[in-house]
């Protein structure tokens, strides 16, 4: 089998939606029996870093705070997530909407910081 470069995950990864990325985290903890959620969320961002000076952004959760289900709703109805999803992206933080203009980036930024979440735009 040929090995696979860092870079070559990290793309691969960048691509991804939420749900497909919070599939292979699951996946990840099943094959190797450890919580990858760390590495999935940084490495994710660290692809759009790679990009610097394009017209679009990336919408990190960080933290959804004390309001919980308040932010839950918001990813929902940003995302078009099911419950179940939205609420593993809350719980796990992780990129919210890739690839957005970034006035759109800072509209959902500012809808869950109301909601009560840490957001950073990648």
């Amino acid at each position: 089998m040929a090995k696979i470069s860092t870079n070559e995950i990290i793309d691969a990864i960048s691509e991804m939606t939420i749900l497909e990325v919070k599939e292979l985290v699951d996946a990840m903890k099943e094959k190797f029996g450890v919580d990858p959620s760390a590495v999935a969320v940084a490495a994710a961002p660290a692809a759009g870093a790679a990009d610097e000076g394009s017209a679009t952004k990336t919408v990190v959760l960080k933290d959804a705070g004390a309001s919980k289900i308040a932010v839950i709703k918001v990813i929902r109805e940003i995302t078009g997530l099911g419950l179940v999803e939205a609420k593993a992206v809350a719980d796990n933080g992780g990129n919210i909407k890739e690839n957005v203009s970034a006035d759109e980036a800072n509209e959902i930024k500012a809808q869950l910081e109301e909601a009560g979440a840490t957001v950073e735009l990648a």
